[in-house]
């Protein structure tokens, strides 16, 4: 059995070859998963979650994290690998770390599919622990992305996402850059709409990554009704804030999914002036897959020589 703490999964899980992966994974069967997501009892802003995947013959995928915004550390658990053959335990890695490579690389999979080629400006609305890591996965997948803005409600946070990123900006003007970027990848708790869709521009890529409950939303129905819309998949779309809060006021069509899209069986962008929107609802199979790209990578670099890890 490996151990695996968060600097490990970070060195082990660089974003070009995770997004590979996760693309590969999604060309196959999808594995049976499910989620439970427990609301704080007191009302407050804290979250569990316990996800669970279980790909027959192969391996079964166990996830518990904490959310609790107001902590030092605002995610925190542990993703646990068993063998899908005898079901011993293969490997227990540290959660946040592997939520946020996860994470990060699902929407930047997201974005090498639905993105223009030649998109320059990325905007990057909230500065939480998951910020700098959906920059590098995203310019990873599209190396045009030569200007990054950051956006927050608090302007110190924004700028010090921005300070620790070659290059970026801290902008205090949302609706300005919204209008000015070609990507927008939102990684926030909002429970009111922070892009308006009217602001965007033909051709823009959307990406929602933060709204996990109902009762939040990152982006207004103009965004999701003014562009094709993708998820990365079906199952607990109920989840959605903004995907539940359109569909209230009448149906909306989802074009495809990450299977339909890895597996060509769905066009993406059909045109250069297209709208997309891409909404990272999440889910168990997401990390049964990077638990076990980790679990390769991991076993490979322990065989490679002495002194590795």
């Amino acid at each position: 059995m490996l151990i695996l703490d968060g600097d490990t999964v970070h060195e082990l899980l660089p974003y070009p070859a995770l997004v590979a992966a996760l693309r590969d994974a999604h060309r196959a069967a999808s594995p049976e998963f499910a989620a439970v997501v427990a609301a704080d009892p007191t009302g407050g802003p804290n979250t569990f979650l316990a996800l669970t995947a279980w790909a027959p013959h192969d391996v079964i995928a166990a996830k518990l994290v904490s959310v609790f915004p107001g902590s030092p550390v605002s995610v925190q658990g542990l993703v646990v690998l068993f063998d899908g053959v005898d079901g011993s335990v293969r490997l227990v890695a540290d959660g946040a770390a592997m939520t946020f490579r996860k994470t990060a690389a699902d929407s930047a999979l997201g974005v090498s599919l639905l993105a223009r080629d030649d998109a320059e400006v990325l905007l990057v609305v909230g500065a939480g622990g998951l910020a700098p890591h959906v920059i590098a996965a995203h310019t990873s997948v599209r190396p045009s992305l030569n200007t990054v803005l950051v956006w927050n409600r608090t302007a110190e946070r924004a700028a010090a996402v921005a300070a620790a990123v070659p290059g970026a900006q801290a902008v205090t003007d949302l609706d300005a850059a919204v209008a000015a970027a070609d990507v927008i990848s939102c990684v926030t708790m909002a429970t009111e709409p922070l892009v308006r869709g009217e602001l965007l521009r033909p051709g823009t890529h959307l990406d929602l990554i933060g709204s996990f409950t109902p009762e939040m939303r990152e982006c207004d129905d103009v965004a999701l009704r003014r562009g094709t819309l993708f998820v990365d998949t079906r199952t607990g779309l109920e989840r959605s804030g903004e995907i539940h809060h359109a569909q209230a006021s009448g149906p909306l069509e989802i074009r495809g999914d990450l299977f339909e899209l890895c597996r060509g069986t769905v066009a993406g962008r059909t045109a250069r002036a297209e709208i997309t929107v891409f909404k990272n609802v999440g889910g168990a199979h997401l990390d049964l897959f990077t638990a076990r790209h980790l679990l390769c990578c991991a076993e490979l670099h322990r065989k490679s020589g002495p002194g590795t890890r």
